[in-house]
């Protein structure tokens, strides 16, 4: 199954020099980690607030104890292990073939493949700070906290995630942009490509290849040389980097 596909595929990473990878939730969901937006994703599970309200600035800053019951429960998946997606990548990264990984996920699944230039566009679960003294506590800490973790000066602590209603690092936008603009080939794996101003990214794209690998429709047109609708493990595990 996908043999034509990823037979092509492998032509086009064969051709390619700069490889700029640009991914989503689907990229982790082959390593245990639940999606948002597909049908058993978060946003399609009951809560008493949507996911949208619990994951907002406001409501961290006005309900930071159901903020964190909801926070380590679905997105603190601390035992997830790199699939063969995460793997595949930072192995054409180390061939010199990739130059980048522009992601939306906050799972820190790149680096632990061992993935070195990533751009974390919503930010990460591995860094946390103190709101009042800035003192940094890892992920480990705020997980087997009970209620709101706390700093040792009394201060909340706060992920360094982006909620909604907060603007992207511009240090990791400008990263993220100038390597997909001077990519040849940009791949997009496991996004909707239904959030913005991350979605928007893939607009500084001027290379030769662009391909799609999602398991369902994106939510914005794009115009793939190639696209595969699988799991992105299942077709990035069979590629050879040569």
């Amino acid at each position: 199954m996908y043999e034509k596909e990823i037979e092509q595929l492998q032509k086009i990473i064969d051709d390619s020099e700069r490889i700029v990878f640009f991914g989503g939730a689907g990229v982790s969901t082959e390593s245990g980690i639940p999606d948002f937006r597909s049908a058993d994703g978060i946003y399609h599970q009951k809560y008493k607030y949507s996911p949208e309200q619990v994951v907002s600035h406001s409501f961290f800053m006005k309900y930071p104890e159901v903020f964190y019951d909801f926070y380590k429960d679905k997105m603190m998946a601390l035992d997830a292990k790199p699939n063969p997606a995460h793997l595949k990548l930072a192995e054409l990264e180390k061939a010199g073939k990739l130059t980048a990984v522009v992601t939306q996920n906050i799972d820190g699944l790149h680096q632990a493949a061992g993935s070195k230039t990533v751009y974390e566009l919503h930010g990460s679960i591995h860094r946390n700070y103190c709101m009042k003294c800035g003192k940094f506590y890892d992920a480990c800490y705020v997980k087997e906290s009970e209620g709101v973790p706390r700093c040792e000066c009394g201060g909340i602590i706060k992920p360094d995630v982006v909620l909604y209603e907060e603007g992207l690092d511009q240090n990791v936008i400008q990263g993220a942009v100038e390597a997909i603009m001077s990519a040849d080939t940009l791949i997009i794996g496991g996004t909707s490509l239904v959030v913005y101003p991350a979605a928007g990214f893939i607009d500084y794209f001027r290379g030769k290849h662009l391909v799609v690998i999602n398991k369902s429709s994106t939510g914005r047109a794009v115009r793939a040389e190639l696209s595969i609708s699988a799991p992105i493990g299942e077709i990035m595990g069979q590629i050879k980097v040569r």
